[in-house]
């Protein structure tokens, strides 16, 4: 499902979003991830910050592996309540096995987030999630942007 331009340029402007997974018994996990977005996909690698253990086993790549379907949010929080916004992608995870792809979308990660520009992230060692976009959801809470302002409740 193709992104819309408000959509998108949403989701480049923001920097954290939310990965929502669930294992095989349906049980959800959440968690912040840095994102590259191109086109309807987006990317996220399992980098150098500190983790708990074996940072090819994490739960969310764990999940992943049983349970492709994810969510990822990216949300705009305002104490003006009328500035509130979220894009809701759902989508298929897979872990990218294609160098060339890997490379692109590393890239990617590394024009948005300076921080991994010194990191010495590598296909081998450091696992890369693609999220094909199956369907997705905008919402502000101000809808001037996009058209007619919503009705009041």
């Amino acid at each position: 499902m193709p992104l819309s331009d408000a959509g998108a340029r949403f989701a480049d402007a923001h920097r954290v979003a939310r990965l929502a997974t669930a294992d095989d018994h349906g049980v959800p996990h959440v968690v912040p991830v840095c994102y590259a977005r191109a086109d309807d996909r987006f990317y996220f690698v399992i980098d150098d910050k500190p983790k708990r253990g074996d940072s090819r086993r994490l739960k969310r790549l764990r999940n992943i592996a049983v349970n492709p379907r994810v969510a990822l949010v990216i949300d705009e929080w305002d104490e003006d309540w009328r500035r509130l916004a979220y894009l809701l992608i759902h989508g298929d995870a897979a872990i990218v096995d294609d160098e060339g792809e890997y490379a692109g979308a590393l890239a990617r990660l590394r024009d948005r987030y300076p921080q991994y520009r010194t990191m010495p992230l590598r296909f081998v060692s450091h696992p890369m999630v693609r999220i094909r976009t199956r369907r997705l959801h905008f919402w502000r809470a101000d809808q001037s942007l996009e058209g007619p302002p919503r009705p009041e409740l």
